[in-house]
């Protein structure tokens, strides 16, 4: 009896000191990566196995970027014989890139040994193409964005050195809806539009939209088809599509319609008003110009504020999209980390059917000639060839298409409302072209008579609803009867002044009571980082 108790005493200790354990054994995560090239984009794929294999376990894909190891959004499960792959489409043409698989086994982080691969699509015979250099992140043609904003104090951007940096396409801010901002566009953009061809860069320009405050579908379209003329006009008064020029881009990225008096949106356009708005302004400038417009804007806008339309995805899409590093080239803008968004450019794999990728806003501007800190950059998706097809087609400006200069205005009142000094005095006011057609640029105020003009002068505003239809309103009118008129001016030059005589009478009302006035108080402002998480090529 004791001689068996010893025994089973040395069996237990063998089995808990000299037994292997189970939960040690050690864990080995494989990985290969396999290209399959194309002529267009190559399909990457990515795959290993788990021994032991621990099925349903999370494989997570890292890659090495610029020597510090960040993990992807490409992840899967180990299947029930150990295996796993992940599939990805590479954008990039010419590329090295280092990555390794990584999965945590019973609470220890495991890796696969890294594998380093080299990016390669089939070479194109083309002797135009050689001359667009692949030198942006993931070996894709870089570009950048540029406004008045690269102009501090009226600086001039060095575009040799831009190109000398590898930038091969500038997007330049050619218009704007409001008069003010389309001035100061137009001061920059045709002198950088010169320099940049001059230089060797390819260019587009760009228009920023500001949606109209109407909701009847008749409104929308004139108001689109009017801000379509302005850029028919701006492009005519550059010469047209030449051999350099890409097509003209809509950004289109806000939706507020109204603003409050700390300008905070009061009121957004709806996804069908967005949808129509944008439809008919592409429709109107591709079919003057002869060449396909690009939209501009961002995933999340694209998904909540527009409506799903195969008539969109026919026009190239510009997305802006910060937060990855275009230097991995399975990285893709636009898709969520889990799910899809959904919009009239969603392919089945979830990519945004992108064209032009605007991967960052904090671009070290200096380096690539421009003044001060920041640049917006851009990569090109494609080879040098369908790049250079993305400017063909030349389109030469007839003298009707150029912008007229002092072109005859009518202008109408359609409504006027004044009641009692504590309310608003207002006009609704519409100015029209000879062909009936809205006006396309220009404002509208009231100037009094000289015989009686208000000892206190009141506030004035004025809310664009539309192209061509403004509502003036006037604050604080002291009581009496006045004689004046409604002036339209447009600074811009393009429709002559014109002008409405109006009569109305303001009753006395209620006199309100005087606010306390807050005092001052010192209040620090939260500083931000623009910048933060971007990439500052």
């Amino acid at each position: 009896m004791k001689i068996k108790s010893l025994i089973s005493v040395i069996a237990v200790f063998l089995t808990v000191f000299i037994a292997p354990n189970a939960s040690a054994v050690t864990s080995v995560l494989s990985m290969s990566v396999l290209q399959t090239p194309s002529a267009s984009e190559t399909l990457l794929t990515l795959y290993g196995n788990l021994k032991p294999n621990k099925s349903g376990t999370t494989v997570k894909v890292q890659v090495d970027t610029n020597g510090k190891w960040s993990t992807t959004k490409f992840s899967t499960k180990v299947t029930s014989v150990g295996t796993w792959r992940v599939t990805a489409l590479a954008t990039a043409l010419e590329s090295k890139v280092r990555y390794r698989a990584v999965a945590v086994i019973n609470g220890t982080t495991m890796y696969s040994p890294i594998r380093s691969i080299e990016i390669k699509q089939l070479p194109e015979i083309n002797d135009a193409a050689q001359f667009i250099d692949l030198v942006g992140p993931g070996g894709r043609v870089h570009g950048a964005d540029i406004s008045r904003w690269q102009h501090p104090n009226g600086k001039e951007i060095d575009f040799v050195k831009m190109y000398d940096a590898g930038m091969r396409f500038v997007f330049i801010k050619a218009s704007d809806t409001r008069d003010e901002a389309d001035q100061l566009a137009l001061k920059y953009s045709m002198m950088d539009h010169n320099a940049a061809q001059a230089a060797g860069i390819y260019t587009g320009f760009y228009h920023y939209a500001v949606l109209p405050y109407v909701t009847d579908a008749e409104g929308i379209k004139k108001d689109a088809l009017a801000q379509a003329q302005k850029v028919v006009w701006r492009l005519a008064s550059m010469g047209g599509y030449g051999p350099r020029d890409l097509p003209y881009a809509l950004d289109l990225e806000n939706k507020c319609v109204s603003y409050s008096s700390t300008g905070a949106c009061r009121q957004y356009a709806t996804r069908s008003a967005v949808t129509l708005w944008a439809t008919t302004f592409l429709a109107s400038l591709k079919e003057k110009t002869g060449r396909t417009p690009i939209l501009y804007s961002y995933a999340n806008f694209l998904e909540s504020s527009m409506t799903r339309t195969k008539e969109l995805s026919q026009y190239p899409l510009w997305l802006a999209h910060y937060s990855i590093d275009p230097a991995n080239p399975i990285n893709q803008p636009g898709q969520k980390n889990i799910g899809c968004h959904v919009h009239s450019w969603t392919r089945a794999n979830c990519d945004s059917g992108w064209t032009v990728w605007q991967y960052s806003s904090c671009g070290i501007a200096p380096k690539y000639g421009v003044p001060g800190n920041r640049l917006d950059l851009n990569v090109f998706r494609g080879t040098p060839s369908s790049f250079l097809a993305l400017a063909n087609g030349s389109w030469t400006p007839e003298p009707v298409d150029l912008m007229p200069s002092q072109e005859i205005s009518t202008m109408a009142i359609v409504e006027q409302i004044a009641t009692k000094t504590h309310k608003l005095v207002t006009f609704k006011v519409t100015v029209n072209r000879p062909t009936g057609n809205p006006v396309v640029t220009g404002s509208v105020k009231l100037v009094f008579d000289k015989a009686n003009v208000p000892a206190l002068k009141p506030t004035q505003s004025v809310v664009r609803e539309t192209s061509g239809v403004w509502t003036l309103a006037l604050r604080a009118v002291p009581a009496g009867t006045y004689n004046a008129k409604v002036v339209y001016e447009d600074i811009s030059g393009t429709h002559a002044m014109s002008s409405f005589p109006v009569s109305f009478t303001v009753e006395q009302g209620p006199t309100p009571s005087p606010k306390p006035t807050p005092s001052p108080t010192a209040t620090k402002k939260p500083t931000t980082d623009g910048c933060r998480g971007q990439i500052k090529n």
